[in-house]
């Protein structure tokens, strides 16, 4: 296989397309963010990357806190919506049809119909360039009960996400594997 050069850029996918809500109870708004990720598990850590020119920055800065709600295919029109316009000029909760729910521990609120929302403190601000990284602590996890089995077990699988690669959105497909599955670790050998 050959591969042709090119010089650095902000080409990295799938990612996870999700709606951040933010806002004090009063004024309340969704941003779309593509840049955001798992940074740690002990303690459970996350970011989200935005430029200090959209409507929703000055909100998290000051609030310090935001919720990543994570998107199934069925909303990726709103999440798109979100992802353009601006919440300076439009409520985006009620152009897209979606409900404002209270989080569990910060005052934003967080979005119903998302499978699984992740209620976040803010611990740093890291400016890098066009982007501000806000780094935060996952202190809440919200999770659809369809997403549950009868023993409480997670599958996420079920939430039929949504990805975003280079400008595209996508419905993730069938699982293929699970971590560890290519050693047979979770198979035990009958001993003779």
């Amino acid at each position: 296989m050959s591969k042709v050069a090119w010089k650095g850029g902000a080409l990295l996918g799938p990612l996870p397309p999700v709606m951040v809500s933010c806002g004090d109870g009063v004024q309340d708004n969704i941003i779309t963010v593509a840049w955001t990720g798992i940074t740690c598990t002990h303690p459970p850590k996350t970011y989200v990357s935005i430029r200090p020119s959209r409507h929703s920055y000055p909100i998290i800065r000051e609030t310090g806190e935001f919720v990543i709600n994570l998107a199934p295919a069925s909303l990726c029109r709103a999440v798109d919506y979100c992802g353009i316009y601006t919440g300076a000029k439009v409520d985006k909760f009620a152009r897209c049809g979606l409900t404002r729910e209270p989080a569990q521990v910060v005052r934003c609120p967080i979005i119903a119909e998302s499978p699984l929302s992740l209620e976040c403190r803010v611990t740093d601000v890291i400016p890098l360039g066009s982007h501000d990284m806000f780094l935060a602590d996952i202190v809440a996890v919200n999770v659809d009960d369809a997403l549950l089995d009868e023993k409480g077990a997670l599958h996420l699988n079920r939430a039929g996400l949504l990805a975003f690669a280079h400008g595209e959105y996508f419905a993730l497909g069938p699982r293929i594997g699970k971590f560890g599955f290519s050693t047979d670790k979770g198979k035990k050998k009958k001993r003779k």
